[in-house]
Formats: structure tokens, C-alpha cells, sequence
């Protein structure tokens, strides 16, 4: 089944890719159709996955992948939350990110600098499906006060999940997606499918 994936983010892709090509999805980004990244106007994951994957079907009349991912700092209240990837601005690196976050959390003891990982997953069967399927996992665990490992993208070299001493970017990547929020919840997805085999009809 040939399905375009909503995102353009590299890391993310070739997570999708290597998870979801395995049971015989033909993951495609969205960007080898040509199409631009969707508005993200939504005030939630959830919001925002919906956004981002009824865009690319309607582009494409493919169905649709699309996540909304981000971390969530307890001592930030929460932030950056759905903002993740432009923290320290519109057009921010992965680094700038990191380097922003570090900066934001200066002086703040390691007993309050808990956070976790959310991702929410949506498929979509057509652009007009009136009942998206959507999972959604967390992944918990602190920031470290530096990078630490070349691996992964965006915050993974400052989150430590709970109860490890290797950040997510020091993790191999098949151990990583075994545990991770995007991992968990792809997961989720894949056995929801192939417990539905007349969704597509």
C-alpha cells in the first residue's frame, strides 16, 4: 500500500520508512509530490497531526501519515510542547533548539529538570476520512545539562529516558524504537491495521 508520509524532517522519515516499510507500507515523503508543508494552526498534537496529514492526501489522493512530536519540560510548564521545532525560533536548527533549551534551564537542579517525549500519530484512509485512526504514546525521562551522543535528531541529545544513563542519542536505533514515543506509537498503529484488514474498503 503506497502512502505519503506528511513530514520532510529526515530523522522522522527514516523512522517511518524502516518501521512501517516492513509490513508493507510504501512510505513516500510528501516532498517527492512536491508538496509544501501544511500550516501548522492547531493548538494540539492531535490538532496538528490532523492538519498535516488531510493536507497531504488532498495533494496527493494518497492516504496520509503524519505525527506531532515535541517535548514537554515540566519546569517550563510544559513548553515547548507543540512548538518544539521552532523553540528558539521560526526557522531554528536542531541546535539552536538544544542550545535554547540548555540556556532556559541554567542553574536548574537535575530533580526538576523531568520532561517527556509526546507523539501522535494519525493515518488517515482518504483527505475526507471522517474517523482518523490516532495513536499516541510519551516517553519520559530529564534533560542532561549537555549534548551527549551524535545519533537521532532534535532534543535527543539532551533527553535521558528514565532510567538510563545513555541519552536518546546515544541509543542504537533499533533499541531506540523499541522504546521511544514515536516508536511505541507507530507500533500502536501497526497492529491496529493488521487487526483491521477491511479498513480500506
Amino acid at each position: 500500500m503506497k502512502v505519503v508520509l506528511a513530514s520532510s524532517n529526515q530523522g522522522k522519515i527514516k523512522e517511518f520508512q524502516k518501521i512501517l516499510n516492513d509490513v508493507g507500507m510504501n512510505i513516500t515523503p510528501q516532498e517527492e509530490f512536491f508538496v509544501q508543508a501544511a500550516d501548522e494552526t492547531g493548538l494540539t498534537f492531535v490538532e496538528n497531526a490532523i492538519l498535516k496529514a488531510r493536507h497531504a492526501s488532498i495533494q496527493t489522493k494518497l492516504p496520509a501519515i503524519a505525527d506531532d512530536s515535541g517535548l514537554q519540560v515540566d519546569f517550563l510548564k510544559g513548553a515547548p510542547g507543540i512548538y518544539s521545532a521552532r523553540f528558539a525560533g521560526d526557522k531554528a536548527s536542531d541546535e539552536e533548539n538544544n542550545n535554547y533549551l540548555l540556556e532556559r534551564l541554567t542553574r536548574v537542579p537535575n530533580s526538576l529538570r523531568t520532561a517527556r517525549y509526546q507523539a501522535v500519530i494519525v493515518f488517515l484512509k482518504h483527505y475526507a476520512d471522517p474517523k482518523p485512526i490516532i495513536c499516541e504514546a510519551q516517553w519520559e525521562g530529564h534533560i542532561a545539562t549537555d549534548h551527549r551522543g551524535g545519533g537521532g535528531f532534535g532534543y535527543d541529545p539532551l533527553f535521558i529516558p528514565l532510567g538510563q544513563t545513555l541519552s536518546a542519542a546515544e541509543m542504537r536505533i533499533d533499541e531506540k524504537n523499541k522504546v521511544s514515543h514515536r516508536g511505541r506509537a507507530l507500533s500502536k498503529l501497526v497492529d491496529y491495521l493488521a487487526n483491521s484488514q477491511s479498513m480500506l474498503c
